[in-house]
């Protein structure tokens, strides 16, 4: 009897530390080298991408066995691989992303050993809109408790597509969710360096024509969402790929060239982050709005002249 009530009370002293390590529900709960991570269902996480050792570590002590990432980025698979967890990486965009990505997230997560992680890179938009769609298609929350759970993440309201995909979502069939490829990528290759460029000049055109109407969708343009193609013009310049070579460059000229590209790059990404950061604030002004996207515009044409014209 004595050695039923310690197993009894060694087991109560595990829940109640278990529970107190789990994100609660009413706000995220940060690790060290995790922030923003949020409960979608027992044993399935939404959060920020992991922090060197640091968040590995803490993915460790939450038990997770496989990480999902839906960020561009390439994930660092070696981490994982030290600390025996298995990686999968299939991105997905800040406008959302078509039945065929949702039935791969859906059947990932469905077949692959838990706890899941999930994330993208801030763990508040990509990754919550990902986790209730996924959520919902499986049945473990209904599209109004998904939506609670993206809230809690701080999903804001400009990125129509994600709350979109999760709104639209219904529980899959076993049939529906076997038909999605079972290749589980380690990692997905971003698009080529033109693709990109491609990318951006559409993306800031859109920011444009949201500027002009106020910083919201015009009437006659209603799929432009000016928060979440901010984001998007952040990822672009965060994960081109290296521009292709110049003919007649020796290989010092060449190694300039893309090094002064790099940091032309990652400055302009800084600004599409600040300028993300200011439509997400309702108190932000609309003008250092316009000077941001103006300057980025501006470094843009001017990095044209020097390297592409």
């Amino acid at each position: 009897m004595i050695a039923l009530k310690h197993a009894f009370v060694l087991l109560l002293a595990t829940v109640i530390a278990w529970q107190s390590a789990r994100p609660i529900d009413s706000a995220p709960k940060d690790f060290p080298g995790l922030c923003n991570v949020v409960a979608f269902h027992d044993d399935f996480y939404s959060g920020s991408a992991p922090d060197g050792d640091a968040g590995f570590d803490s993915l460790s002590s939450l038990g997770v066995k496989t990480i999902l990432s839906v960020d561009g980025a390439i994930p660092e698979i070696d981490l994982a691989e030290k600390h025996g967890m298995r990686y999968v990486h299939l991105p997905i965009g800040y406008d959302g992303f078509d039945n065929a990505r949702k039935a791969e997230l859906v059947r990932t997560v469905r077949d692959l050993p838990r706890p899941i992680y999930l994330h993208c890179h801030h763990g508040k938009h990509r990754s919550a809109g990902a986790a209730g769609t996924i959520a919902v298609s499986l049945g473990w929350l209904t599209n109004d408790e998904a939506a609670t759970r993206m809230k809690v993440c701080g999903t804001a309201a400009g990125y129509k597509g994600l709350w979109a995909c999760t709104a639209a979502a219904a529980p899959m069939t076993a049939i529906a969710i076997d038909a999605a490829s079972s290749d589980f990528p380690k990692i997905t290759k971003p698009d080529s360096f033109v693709a990109s460029m491609v990318a951006i000049d559409e993306t800031l055109d859109r920011l444009k024509l949201a500027e002009k109407n106020g910083w919201l969708a015009p009437k006659d343009h209603p799929d432009l969402a000016p928060i979440s193609d901010a984001g998007k013009l952040a990822d672009l310049f965060r994960l081109i790929d290296e521009p292709p070579a110049k003919p007649n460059q020796n290989a010092q000229e060449q190694a300039d060239r893309l090094a002064q590209i790099h940091l032309w790059l990652k400055a302009e990404g800084m600004k599409a982050n600040e300028l993300e950061r200011m439509l997400e604030n309702p108190s932000a002004k609309t003008a250092e709005m316009s000077q941001t996207l103006a300057a980025i515009g501006a470094s843009c044409k001017e990095c044209h002249v020097k390297y592409r014209d």
